[in-house]
């Protein structure tokens, strides 16, 4: 029992200490390309944890959700994916960054297989906490691309 005590202890150390590594995102998006021909707007909410590789550079993973409103005239469902995706974010300034994820986007609703997700993006530092990110996300789908350009914040939790 002491040693379970122990490693309880231990384990909500370590998190305590890390917990400035997570973080949550909430975005706003115009669809672009083929996108746009059948849908208005894009809303994607992501969590995320990075490790500190270097003092400039980070690294980790991060998870989201990404509803894509389809045109009224469209006979389509909305567009969603799920992202699953590597992220790596270089300092540029105590301001700037500038950042990719590279992963997966699960497609969500019928007939949407999914693809390839490429997001490169750059932020600023509005203070130690929270980010303005402006990002380009495009997922390589069956037959086109689905592309968005977001403009979001980022909280670090």
């Amino acid at each position: 029992m002491k040693k379970l005590v122990l490693a309880a202890f231990a384990v909500c150390a370590f998190v305590s200490v890390n917990a400035q590594n997570f973080g949550a995102g909430l975005s706003v998006g115009i669809p672009v390309g083929d996108a746009g021909d059948v849908a208005t707007f894009n809303v994607t909410a992501d969590v995320n944890y990075l490790w500190s590789v270097s003092d400039d550079f980070d690294a980790g993973a991060t998870v989201g959700f990404s509803h894509n409103v389809k045109d009224e005239d469209v006979a389509l469902d909305d567009i969603q994916f799920l992202p699953i995706a590597a992220r790596g974010i270089y300092s540029i300034s105590d301001e700037f960054s500038i950042g990719a994820d590279l992963g997966y986007a699960v497609g969500i609703n019928d007939g949407n297989d999914g693809g390839f997700l490429w997001a490169p993006r750059v932020g600023y530092g509005v203070s130690d906490t929270i980010d303005i990110v402006l990002s380009y996300n495009n997922v390589s789908i069956d037959g086109g691309t689905w592309s968005n350009i977001n403009l979001g914040v980022n909280f670090g939790l």
